[in-house]
């Protein structure tokens, strides 16, 4: 065991019980807040200011149903309170959060936690929607039956803090010995005895989950479920093109003022071309699409934080059964929607090793963030901005590519479950979170973390991938007459790599692009801009944008089969990385890359000859 200035106080519970929202809360941390299973799945840890002055490190642990693991994120949990944990302090004391709405099933791990024979209190958590459900609890009779103290909180709204400080402080100062060890346990009795302690304290409730319950008579409706889920989806991406159309031209205005300053205050020149030609147009080529960032993740906090996103992993069953996986997998699945990263760790909450290593496997082919500025520029280019009915053209197609992402998933996930993940479809139990309203600052702390990091990402792997690139493309200096991009170091790599995507329709351009792009997704659009702008006139610079460039330079063909190309492209270095840590070696990314550029090519060279025999080209 390491030793810490500070003591560690362990915070745990059962999944959807409130326990990051309570961190943050307590920390002033800003940690993932979301209305569903699979949030927290590896210890995070913040300081704990205490009424005296002094401090602790509060541990937030995965959610977990029992001190006996399903699954490697409840493993940690029960590790860390062990002490089991290699380079983890033995925690001086717990916090068991609970859910308030549901104490039958939530003080059972209570009773198992108390068995430890460690401090503990109780953080009786979401009080606002147990009286929101008519529900009454008798606190002083609960810490009774309990044994140990019991603070109403509601973290959400910072509700209960001074209290629970109050409580904790205490427990830090008990000179006893911390236990390690624990007898195995007769889960029926303690869920017994735990529903004899509710009974006993719990009053009211005629109205408990009545509005979850006739929102869902709806919403997990057979056939009204998935055509609701299929149309919040629609709108949402239509919502993406639509809402983010204006400030995308400010930002857009905003970069056209800054190459004309930059040409303006700078001489003819290194600098002023590595500004104008290589920063502005290459980086700001992939910022112009933050608007549609924010709008896509606004979208998904909403559905996490109300808890509708548990109600479409429900929904998704059926067919996740189909292609040999469970709904669990669904959650990590959409977690991929946002970057793969924290979507690939979120399968520690997938008991099954098969079923986990296989959603691991597709989690990249779920469109990531960073496809978007992808997605957006080439369907800017070439597909028109008209109505289609009550819709939006632009917003439908990048609505199928979605979906086109989703369908290629489902088929790799039943291949590989027919062949090298072969085994026995294991059963989807998940428990149903309560219908709230999102927390308006947590909803606008997650927006803004998501921007940052993609403003971030900006300001360091897509800006230093585009001087390098700038670089490759700028030198050597090409006589006169003769193409710059041609003629460069980026050029005649290009060049060779042509002759391998050509068959797809892939240019030089394209093939220069798909390099630095594997650093991350986003920097194929910012290597897009960089190489058009080398070649072009200065006043083309100053007054084009990289769309206009691309319309004027690409067939249709191949505009479509870069798009096919970025469904099933390769995962970036990040995502090859943790899957390695995940998987414990390389032999599972390296068969994710293969497959993947195999998919993406085959992909890709389909599109592009469909199209070309379907324009008669």
């Amino acid at each position: 065991m390491t030793m810490t200035a500070a003591p560690a106080v362990a915070l745990v519970g059962n999944p959807n019980a409130g326990k990051t929202s309570l961190f943050n809360a307590l920390t002033g941390a800003r940690q993932k807040v979301a209305n569903y299973p699979g949030v927290t799945v590896e210890r995070k840890a913040g300081v704990l200011r205490l009424p005296d002055g002094s401090s602790a490190e509060l541990i937030d642990l995965p959610g977990a149903y029992s001190l006996d693991p399903r699954s490697p994120d409840e493993a940690v949990t029960r590790n860390v309170l062990m002490g089991r944990q290699e380079g983890e302090t033995l925690p001086r004391a717990i916090v068991a959060v609970v859910d308030a709405t549901n104490l039958p099933a939530q003080l059972r791990f209570v009773l198992e936690l108390k068995m430890l024979g460690r401090p503990l209190v109780v953080a009786l958590n979401m009080m606002d929607l147990a009286k929101r459900d008519g529900l009454t609890i008798d606190v002083p009779a609960l810490e009774r039956e309990l044994g140990v103290p019991v603070v109403p909180t509601v973290a959400v709204r910072r509700r209960g803090l001074d209290d629970l400080g109050q409580k904790v402080l205490p427990l830090l100062t008990k000179i006893e010995a911390a236990s390690a060890s624990r007898e195995p346990q007769d889960m029926r009795s303690l869920q017994r005895r735990a529903r004899q302690i509710a009974d006993a304290v719990v009053t009211g409730g005629h109205q408990a989950g009545g509005l979850t319950r006739r929102i869902d008579r709806v919403v997990l409706h057979p056939v009204a479920g998935p055509l609701i889920l299929a149309a919040v989806l629609f709108f949402m991406f239509q919502a993406v093109f639509a809402w983010a159309e204006a400030p995308m031209a400010w930002i857009e205005g905003l970069i056209a003022v800054l190459q004309g300053a930059a040409s303006n205050i700078l001489p003819a020149g290194f600098l002023r071309n590595l500004i104008n030609e290589g920063l502005l147009a290459g980086v700001g080529a992939v910022i112009v699409f933050l608007p549609q960032i924010v709008i896509l993740f606004a979208f998904i906090l909403v559905l996490e934080q109300s808890g509708y996103m548990t109600r479409a992993a429900f929904l998704m069953d059926r067919l996740m059964a189909s292609v040999g996986l469970s709904g669990r997998a669904f959650i990590p699945l959409l977690s991929s929607f946002a970057c793969a990263i924290p979507g690939i760790m979120a399968t520690r909450t997938i008991a099954d090793p098969r079923d986990r290593l296989t959603t691991i496997l597709i989690a990249p082919l779920m469109t990531c963030s960073a496809r978007l500025p992808v997605y957006a520029v080439i369907i800017a280019a070439f597909i028109p901005d008209r109505p289609v009915g009550f819709a939006n053209l632009q917003g439908l197609v990048l609505f199928g590519l979605y979906a086109f992402g989703v369908v290629g998933a489902l088929l790799a996930a039943l291949a590989l479950r027919s062949t090298v993940t072969k085994g026995k479809h294991s059963g989807f139990l998940m428990e149903m979170p309560k219908y709230q309203w999102p927390a308006i600052r947590d909803l606008g702390i997650g927006i803004w973390q998501r921007a940052w990091a993609f403003l971030r990402r900006a300001g360091t792997i897509i800006l230093a991938s585009t001087i390098v690139l700038w670089a490759f493309a700028s030198f050597p200096r090409a006589p006169e007459g003769v193409s710059q991009v041609d003629y460069s170091i980026a050029g005649r790599i290009g060049t060779g790599l042509e002759h391998v995507f050509a068959p797809i329709g892939f240019n030089k351009e394209i093939s220069i692009a798909l390099v630095p792009g594997m650093a991350a997704r986003e920097v194929a659009v910012a290597a897009l801009g960089t190489v058009y702008a080398i070649d072009a006139e200065e006043e083309d610079v100053l007054q084009g944008q990289l769309v206009d460039r691309l319309r004027n330079a690409w067939p249709l063909p191949t505009a479509l089969a870069f798009l096919a190309w970025f469904v099933f492209a390769p995962q970036c270095i990040s995502t090859f990385a943790v899957t390695r840590r995940e998987t414990n070696g390389y032999k599972w990314p390296i068969f994710m890359f293969a497959y993947l550029f195999a998919m993406a090519y085959v992909g890709a060279g389909i599109t592009y000859w469909t199209a070309r025999w379907a324009l008669g080209a």
